[in-house]
């Protein structure tokens, strides 16, 4: 049980297109805590490479992306009145440009970089050092906070997934086919568990979240029953209810 009178740090981990990003801001917004998106300092540290030129071809440049890890620095501020955070790289809010469609393809070669997850996994374990935050990715629960309060493992059903991931995307207004995107949900489901560094994997110690046939209110009922199971307060932030 989470430590009396501490704000906790929440790791939720779990396959793509999962729902992660979603119930993890929820989660943050019930609890009045910051939601750290640590895909978007992967795609910050692209754009500053992006900037830099140190992308051709699809290959980066690794002797020039060791120097300039030196000399970024990624930080994530509120929103005036929300939970959420925008991200900033070097001072600027980038928010909006990493989420571009030429970010989102280079965000691959860049993350595949051990320099590159050594220094955002160091990033983001001081920013966990005030607590009160819950982080969502791939590794948070087993590499990056394996000490964390809470562990959540967040699955679904590969054809659900693609469906939920299809139906997103045609709602803004792309033309897509949902057997590629089921493959490529597949495809991604391999490459994230069987990479050599920091493997998607559920923790030991995290609980199972099978997102398959609940809907986003549901997962919230859900992760509310853990916290009464818990014995922690909602909307406070601290332990113990007793």
């Amino acid at each position: 049980m989470p430590e009396t009178g501490k704000k906790l740090i929440i790791a939720i981990d779990g396959h793509s297109s999962s729902g992660k990003s979603s119930f993890a801001k929820a989660v943050a917004a019930e609890m009045n805590y910051l939601y750290i998106d640590s895909g978007a300092m992967y795609r910050a540290v692209t754009l500053a490479c992006m900037e830099r030129g140190l992308i051709r071809g699809g290959e980066v440049d690794g002797e020039e992306l060791a120097d300039l890890l030196d000399n970024i620095e990624i930080s994530f501020r509120k929103r005036p009145g929300s939970p959420l955070a925008e991200t900033y790289l070097n001072g600027v809010n980038v928010e909006e440009r990493i989420r571009a469609v030429d970010v989102s393809s280079n965000v691959s070669p860049v993350s595949r970089y051990r320099e590159v997850r050594k220094k955002l996994v160091a990033l983001q374990r001081e920013m966990g050092k005030e607590r009160g935050i819950v982080m969502d990715g791939r590794d948070i629960g087993t590499v990056v906070f394996p000490e964390a309060d809470i562990k959540i493992f967040m699955t679904a059903e590969p054809a659900i997934r693609a469906q939920r991931r299809y139906l997103e995307l045609r709602e803004k207004g792309m033309e897509v086919n949902y057997d590629e995107i089921l493959a490529n949900v597949n495809e991604r489901d391999r490459i994230d568990q069987s990479r050599e560094e920091s493997p998607l994997k559920r923790a030991s110690d995290a609980l199972l979240l099978d997102n398959s046939h609940m809907t986003p209110g549901q997962q919230m009922i859900w992760f509310r029953n853990l916290l009464d199971e818990l014995k922690i307060l909602n909307q406070s932030g601290y332990a113990d209810n007793h």
